[in-house]
């Protein structure tokens, strides 16, 4: 008979999939009565197409390895060298997972389609022209529109791409290397802001979930990986200027705040990482990281706008830009709670066991995670997240993995496994696309 506690973990992940499994089950019946959800595998964007590939083999090597291995290394490592095996490890995993769909297909080509950021890159002859007339071509329907992406999100996000072209990495293969380097700089990012928080044991717990996080599906390759990175990378500076002392302290507070600050210019959601710095904040009680960390923000903010782009400007237009196209067709009564189902996908069932978990707990690793539902929920009730948002909220998804300290010792390696086979069957049994 299992333990009370163990029947709620139970509960909360046989919950998770039935929530997924309605999602799926009512996705299809609106797909074939003609409901424009616009999502052939719905509640995940893409079409359903069992298929194995060059990364098929590896990626299943790598989640057997650090299933087995993952949680008693983690353990026993120095902490530089757990980051950087954590690191390596996450990189692989997302490299695998994108191998699955061929080296063109999946990596080099991914990020060069039409309504990408690199088809707009070659556009851009003139920097801060582009980012002073950046949102004269946001909306649709006139004479030089950004393509999809491009007129979807702010400057930031094109900016990016033109950099690295413009230091001789441009094209689809140097563009999913910049994915995957970023990305993978989540799983530790996000380890490093839990030591900070909950101490060491907490930290070395959640590595093994950060680096078998079933989002990897999606951050090979895609921009969304790099925004989380670099938001992720911006709550750990953060998070060690407000648990620390000194000037270097400081200095972590303010670059943090400059990165969180650059994310709202990669993608207009991540205005929602607010609820982790506030999380971070409560708990240290302390105004000064807050007040440089808001001073490092400003700076990004003002230096936009003095090349010519003003945040607001850019979101108002953004939010008709959506209204013009035919996903705003989307129904918001299946959207609202089949988002939650393709969440579960991207963080894992097991997020709903850990978030259990966080919700009766006063530890301060529940912070992260309590950030990330908070996060979530203002997104969903938004309307302006309807689908795709296994892909958009994985700067979010990837807190829920922070709080794998909350399970028991005994069980993590099941659950590990659960949360890897979870990706493998996602990346095997869906052509997932964007």
């Amino acid at each position: 008979m299992p333990s009370p506690r163990l029947r709620g973990d139970l509960v909360a992940f046989a919950a998770a999939l039935c929530v997924i499994a309605a999602a799926a089950v009512t996705g299809d019946q609106l797909n074939r009565a003609g409901v424009p959800l616009f999502a052939d595998s719905a509640p995940i964007f893409g079409f359903v197409s069992p298929h194995f590939g060059p990364g098929t083999l590896p990626a299943v090597v790598t989640a057997v390895a650090v299933v087995a291995f993952g949680p008693s290394l983690a353990e026993r490592l120095s902490w530089p060298l757990l980051l950087a095996a954590g690191y390596a490890a996450s990189l692989c995993w997302t490299f695998f997972l994108a191998l699955v769909e061929g080296w063109h297909d999946g990596i080099a080509l991914r990020l060069t389609h039409e309504p990408e950021y690199l088809h707009d890159v070659p556009r851009v002859t003139d920097i801060p022209a582009m980012l002073s007339g950046f949102t004269d071509h946001i909306l649709a329907f006139q004479p030089g529109s950004w393509t999809v992406h491009v007129s979807g999100h702010p400057p930031g996000a094109l900016l990016t791409y033109v950099w690295l072209d413009r230091i001789g990495l441009g094209g689809g293969a140097w563009a999913a290397a910049l994915s995957l380097l970023v990305g993978s700089l989540a799983a530790v990012a996000v380890a490093v802001a839990v030591r900070a928080l909950a101490g060491a044991d907490a930290a070395r717990a959640a590595l093994p979930f950060l680096v078998l996080f079933p989002g990897a599906v999606w951050v090979g390759v895609s921009a969304d990986g790099v925004f989380m990175g670099v938001v992720a990378t911006g709550v750990a500076l953060f998070t060690l200027g407000a648990t620390g002392r000194g000037l270097r302290a400081d200095a972590a507070a303010v670059a943090g705040g400059v990165l969180l600050s650059w994310g709202i210019f990669l993608n207009y959601g991540l205005v929602l990482m607010a609820p982790f710095v506030v999380g971070v904040a409560l708990l240290t009680r302390r105004v000064r990281p807050l007040l440089l960390g808001a001073a490092g923000a400003v700076t990004v903010v003002l230096a936009f706008a003095a090349a010519g782009f003003w945040w607001l400007d850019g979101y108002h237009l953004v939010v008709e830009r959506y209204h013009q196209g035919e996903f705003a067709l989307r129904p918001y009564s299946y959207w609202v709670w089949g988002n939650v189902g393709a969440l579960l996908l991207s963080a894992g069932p097991v997020a709903a066991v850990i978030a259990r978990r966080a919700a009766v707990t006063r530890t301060a690793v529940a912070v992260p995670v309590a950030a990330a539902a908070v996060a979530v929920l203002a997104a969903d009730i938004s309307g302006l997240s309807k689908a795709e948002v296994e892909r958009i909220w994985l700067p979010f998804a990837v807190w829920f993995c922070a709080g794998a300290a909350l399970l028991p010792r005994a069980h993590r390696r099941g659950w590990l496994a659960v949360q890897a086979v979870t990706a493998l069957a996602v990346n095997h049994l869906v052509v997932t696309n964007w």
